[in-house]
């Protein structure tokens, strides 16, 4: 069985530090999981990595806002985020949180559809003033939602990318990559669930109907 990693990211432009962000976690956490199983082998098969960009489904999340219900690409996305062993969620900072666009994404998710997954949040603005989004926004966000967010969150401003130090941003990469790894890891693997047998209302009716 493949363990299945879901890369949520909100930037708009192209090239995106969010994107960029967002590779660099996705591939520390992909490494490290792999490392564990080496460790342990035959707990499973492979890490599967999937990104969505959440900028190519601005157009869907919009008319799931005011219709509610989600177009198939959407759809596909949500499922694709619910059924993960481990998530990674990214977004640029905006007038101090998170964007509007990454938001309104996890408005659509099902309150208990994230229980108990680990989650690793992480963002990306202009300057380090604004890091404290992890905590005041993106935390009690993924908390409300009842996922396992990880202790280590990650923050990228401008001068983190070619920054030297003991608390490089690659280090911090690394560290939370180990904790969302580790909690993969331990994870039982996903099993898709069986569908549900649909009946038709008339057949529903007519069992209900007294005989004789």
């Amino acid at each position: 069985m493949t363990k299945r990693l879901v890369v949520i990211t909100a930037g708009l432009g192209r090239p995106s530090s969010t994107r960029l962000l967002a590779d660099r976690l996705a591939a520390a956490t992909r490494r490290q999981v792999t490392d564990s199983n080496v460790d342990n082998p035959g707990a499973f098969d492979d890490v599967e990595v999937r990104v969505i960009e959440l900028r190519d489904l601005a157009n869907d999340i919009a008319q799931n806002m005011v219709t509610g219900f989600p177009g198939p690409q959407l759809r596909d996305a949500v499922d694709a985020t619910t059924s993960a062993d481990g998530l990674i969620a990214v977004t640029p900072v905006f007038t101090g949180s998170y964007s509007g666009l990454f938001k309104s994404f996890f408005d659509i998710v099902d309150k208990g559809a994230l229980a108990g997954t680990p989650v690793l949040i992480a963002a990306t603005g202009g300057t380090a003033r604004h890091s404290l989004v992890l905590e005041h926004a993106m935390r009690p966000l993924f908390s409300y939602l009842r996922a396992v967010v990880m202790p280590t969150a990650v923050y990228a401003a401008t001068e983190d990318w070619g920054a030297a130090g003991d608390d490089t941003l690659a280090t911090r990469i690394e560290r939370a990559a180990a904790e969302l790894a580790a909690q993969i890891a331990d994870r039982p693997v996903s099993r898709p669930e069986p569908e549900e047998t649909f009946i038709p209302f008339d057949r529903q009716l007519a069992a209900l109907t007294p005989k004789g």
